[in-house]
């Protein structure tokens, strides 16, 4: 791995940033541009194979809440030809108003991620998120138990 160009790196620092807009404003069709189509990911539940599931499983998460804030910071990038690695720190707020314990749910952590140059750009292939601590109500962010 080398030193990214400053383009390469603006890229993929944008690409992390577009990631959080498309959760935020619940726009799942942007997310077929920052995944590839096969990509694979473990987003704090068990690995999901394929855009579609990564969109089913985020949207499942985060459609049921009345907001979200999703912040990426801190970048490290490396690009080696068409391939690249970043990981970057990450604090998600998630919010669901009138539950019993509290309104509110935190998780900071990490995302780590392996990237590829395609012709559109570079996409996602793989994203860990790596939980650092969470604080808050986790109901918050878990689908109501059936009636």
């Amino acid at each position: 791995m080398s030193a990214p160009s400053i383009e390469d790196r603006f890229a993929i620092i944008d690409l992390t940033v577009a990631y959080c807009w498309a959760l935020d404003t619940r726009d799942w069709v942007a997310l077929d541009d920052v995944f590839v189509p096969d990509a694979t990911a473990a987003l704090g539940r068990p690995q999901v194979h394929g855009a579609a599931a990564i969109k089913a499983m985020v949207s499942a998460v985060l459609t049921p809440l009345d907001d979200s804030q999703h912040i990426v910071a801190n970048h490290q990038v490396a690009v080696d030809g068409d391939n690249a690695t970043c990981r970057c720190y990450f604090h998600a707020q998630h919010i669901k108003r009138g539950l019993l314990d509290g309104d509110n749910f935190i998780v900071s952590g990490r995302y780590e991620d392996t990237l590829r140059r395609t012709p559109a750009g570079w996409r996602i292939t793989h994203r860990d998120l790596v939980v650092m601590w969470t604080e808050g109500n986790p109901l918050v962010v878990r689908p109501a138990p059936p009636v």
